[in-house]
C-alpha cells in the first residue's frame, strides 16, 4: 500500500540509515549476540552519520529537526536490514525529549555534543524489582543534603545499562507525597556508588544489554536534576505516548520483515511437489498477514502525523501500542510457524525475530495496563 507521509528528505535519510545498518551492523550481529552488548565503535559512527539526535538545536551538534517520521523511517530501516540489535531508538525516541526539552543550558552543554556524537550513551532507570507498570510504586530514594542529592535503590530491567555513560533515574525526592513526590536525576558513569548489577540473561533481544544498576549513596549535584523537583511523574507521562508510539513502529517493522522473508521463504521450500505457498492454508495465510500489516501502517502513520502535530493523546498512543504488538507477535508466530522445524533453528532469522518480538508486549506497558488507561479514559 502507497504511503502518503514521507518526503524526498525521509527517503534520502532512509538510504543512509540503510548503508549504516548493513555496513556498520550487520555484519556484526552475531558477534553481539554472543557478547550480549553491541559496540561503542557501532554508536560513535551513528554520530558520524547524523542518526543520533537530530533533534538537538545545532549549538549542541544536532540539526534541530523535530519530526517524527525521521524517528520511524530509522527503525523501519532497522527491521529491514535484518534486526541488528542496536538499541538508537532509546536515544531518538524515549531521552532526546527529556534532555532538550528539561534541561538547562548548563546541561546541554555538557551532554548534549555527546549525545549526538555517540560518546555518550544514555538510559533511563525507571523499572524496580518491585516496581515495573506502577512507576508510583518505586522506592529508590534520592536525599537532599546541601548541594547534592544522594540517591539509595535498585533499578532492573534498564535498556542500555551496561553501556550507559548518563542514567536518568527515576527517584523519590519526598516519599511522603506518593507520585508527586517523584523526580528525574541524571547519574554519570563513574560516580562513586553507582555499579552494574548482573546483565539480565534475556530469552529475546539479546544483543540489546539490559542490567540491573544499584545506587548506594550516590551523591550527585543538584544541578543534575533534570525538570523540576517532585514533578518526575509528570514528566515521564507527558514523554509515554512517544515512547509507546516508538514501540508500536518497531512493531509494524518487525512484522514487515517477518512477512517478507517468510514469503520468500514459501516461494522456495517445496513439499508435495509444490512450493509450500501454493497451499491455499497459507497461501490464504500469508495473504492475511499482508492486510494487516497495511492496515497496521495506515493507522501508525496518522499517529505519527499527529505526534508531529502535537495532538497524538495518551489513550491513541496506548492503542497503537497494544493492537500492533499483540499482532506483532500474531504474525511473527505465524511466521515461524511456516518455517516449519526451520523456524525453530537459531540460524534462521525467523527464529531471532520471533525471540525479539516477544518483550514488546511487556515494556513500555503491558497490553493489560493499556487497554485499563483506554477504558479509564471511557469513564469505565
Amino acid at each position: 500500500m502507497r504511503r502518503m507521509i514521507f518526503a524526498e528528505e525521509h527517503e534520502l535519510f532512509r538510504r543512509t540509515c540503510r548503508t549504516y545498518f548493513e555496513k556498520e551492523c550487520v555484519p556484526f550481529v552475531d558477534e553481539w549476540e554472543a557478547a550480549g552488548h553491541v559496540s561503542r565503535e557501532a554508536w560513535l559512527k551513528a554520530g558520524e552519520q547524523g542518526l543520533l539526535g537530530w533533534e538537538v538545536p545545532e549549538e549542541f551538534g544536532g540539526s534541530g529537526v523535530s519530526d517524527f517520521r525521521f524517528n520511524a523511517v530509522l527503525t523501519e530501516e532497522y527491521w529491514a536490514s535484518g534486526s541488528v540489535g542496536i538499541g538508537l531508538g532509546l536515544q531518538n525516541d524515549i531521552m532526546a525529549p527529556y534532555l532538550i526539552e528539561l534541561t538547562t543550558p548548563e546541561q546541554r552543554r555538557r551532554w548534549l555534543p555527546g549525545f549526538c556524537s555517540g560518546e555518550i550513551i544514555t538510559a533511563i532507570a525507571m523499572s524496580e524489582p518491585g516496581a515495573g507498570s506502577d512507576v508510583r510504586g518505586l522506592r529508590t530514594t534520592a536525599r537532599r543534603e546541601g548541594d547534592e542529592y544522594v540517591i539509595n535503590g535498585t533499578k532492573t530491567f534498564i535498556s542500555n545499562g551496561l553501556l550507559a555513560d548518563l542514567v536518568m533515574v527515576a527517584c523519590k525526592t519526598d516519599p511522603a507525597a506518593g507520585h508527586r513526590g517523584i523526580s528525574l536525576i541524571a547519574v554519570e558513569a563513574g560516580t562513586p556508588g553507582f555499579s552494574r548489577g548482573r546483565k539480565l540473561d534475556k530469552i529475546g533481544q539479546r544483543s540489546a544489554d539490559t542490567a540491573e544498576l544499584i545506587f548506594t549513596d550516590v551523591r550527585v549535584p543538584v544541578d543534575n536534576l533534570i525538570g523540576e523537583e517532585n514533578r518526575g511523574f509528570y514528566h515521564l507521562m507527558r514523554n509515554l505516548p512517544k515512547e509507546r508510539l516508538g514501540i508500536a513502529v518497531h512493531a509494524v517493522a518487525s512484522a514487515q520483515r517477518a512477512y517478507e522473508i517468510t514469503l520468500a521463504y514459501a516461494g522456495d521450500r517445496e513439499a508435495f511437489g509444490q512450493p509450500i505457498g501454493k497451499f491455499q492454508v497459507n497461501r490464504h495465510a500469508l495473504a492475511e498477514m499482508r492486510t494487516k500489516i497495511d492496515v497496521m501502517r495506515t493507522y501508525l502513520d496518522q499517529c505519527v502525523l499527529a505526534v508531529n502535530a502535537g495532538e497524538l493523546t495518551a489513550e491513541e498512543a496506548a492503542g497503537a501500542k497494544w493492537w500492533t504488538t499483540e499482532t506483532q507477535w500474531e504474525i511473527l508466530d505465524r511466521c515461524l510457524q511456516l518455517h516449519g522445524g526451520y523456524g525453530y533453528v537459531n540460524e534462521y532469522e525467523i527464529a531471532r525475530l520471533w525471540r525479539d518480538a516477544r518483550v514488546q508486549r511487556l515494556y513500555g506497558g503491558t497490553t493489560e495496563i493499556m487497554k485499563d488507561l483506554i477504558g479509564r479514559s471511557l469513564g469505565m
